[in-house]
């Protein structure tokens, strides 16, 4: 049952009583009650709210409450950040198996891009020109944690051609570099977010992961973005990974039915060996996959790399350890 004492929830079943009376006229109380799950006090109180914030309710002839026609809700209020937001969220729902939620994802993200305000819908559109989410992502999504608004930030500059100065992490050989890029657009890699920039130190286009940005700063300076550049075309090119290592793993063939599907990469080669499936596919992050293989159990090993035969052998020893 909602809770009233939570403005948010309360706000959300206001805007919801109106677009339900608008489409389903002469509910009664005891209706909305029923629709809503909460008591008839609170509906007569949200009534009240609504009728002193200008709505023109009615109670009809046939005993029910209505909504004089030709009201209309003021324009959907966004920021750029909220919409940013939701251009994401309806992204990620497009990726799912599920053709429901895809095309559920799409309707929603075309009725709130036709309310956004001319300024906050070009904003959106430039976003999302230049934000890819790879179509191989893991459900098991990892959470920022302290890199949290990093891609807010980000996201603003690639829309506005901002440039940016940054202290980034270089894993390989465990340095702490100083950059000023030119940011071009924002990818999803399975479990991070890259950005794909002009790196003025290297003078080339570059991924960063932001996982490794330590800290950063958006300028008020402008950059001319590259004529000929395209985000789509350039990761299909040399930009998909920042340093991918060939995996070739083996799979019995009576689990590889259902893990077909849920594999974070593009698999480049599958074939058959006796029983088993044996794939193949380029990917960047060793930890991540070696925890991933474990919820296969016995039904899969790692054939390469040798890293990744240790990895996936460590962890499984780390939970053995807790037995």
């Amino acid at each position: 049952m909602p809770k009233t004492d939570k403005q948010g929830t309360r706000t959300e079943r206001l805007f919801a009583t109106i677009l339900l009376l608008q489409n389903r006229p002469n509910m009664t109380s005891r209706d909305l009650s029923a629709h809503f799950g909460v008591s008839r006090r609170t509906i007569f109180r949200d009534l009240r709210a609504l009728s002193d914030s200008g709505v023109p309710l009615t109670y009809s002839e046939g005993g029910g409450y209505e909504i004089l026609e030709g009201y209309q809700l003021p324009p959907l209020m966004l920021t750029a950040r909220e919409a940013a937001t939701l251009l994401v969220g309806t992204e990620f729902m497009r990726l799912q198996s599920d053709a429901s939620l895809r095309e559920d994802a799409g309707e929603v993200s075309l009725k709130i891009r036709a309310v956004l305000p001319r300024e906050i819908r070009e904003y959106v559109d430039r976003l999302s020109e230049n934000t890819v989410l790879d179509p191989y992502w893991s459900q098991a999504i990892r959470h920022e944690g302290e890199e949290s608004g990093k891609w807010f930030k980000l996201s603003e500059a690639v829309a506005r051609s901002r440039k940016v100065i940054m202290e980034y992490f270089v894993e390989s050989r465990g340095e702490l570099t100083q950059r000023r890029v030119d940011p071009l657009g924002l990818v999803y890699y399975t479990d991070h977010w890259n950005l794909i920039a002009f790196d003025h130190l290297r003078e080339e286009i570059r991924n960063f992961r932001l996982d490794r940005i330590e800290e950063m700063f958006v300028l008020t300076e402008r950059f001319e973005r590259p004529a000929e550049f395209d985000l789509q075309t350039y990761l299909e090119g040399e930009g998909r990974r920042s340093d991918p290592h060939h995996i070739r793993l083996s799979f019995s063939a009576a689990v590889f039915a259902r893990v077909r599907s849920q594999i974070p990469a593009r698999i480049e080669e599958e074939k058959e060996l006796d029983g088993r499936v044996e794939i193949t596919f380029s990917f960047d992050n060793m930890d991540y996959l070696a925890n991933w293989l474990l919820r296969f159990g016995a039904d899969v090993f790692v054939v390469e790399p040798a890293d990744l035969v240790k990895r996936h052998q460590s962890a499984a020893r780390a939970i053995a350890s807790n037995y």
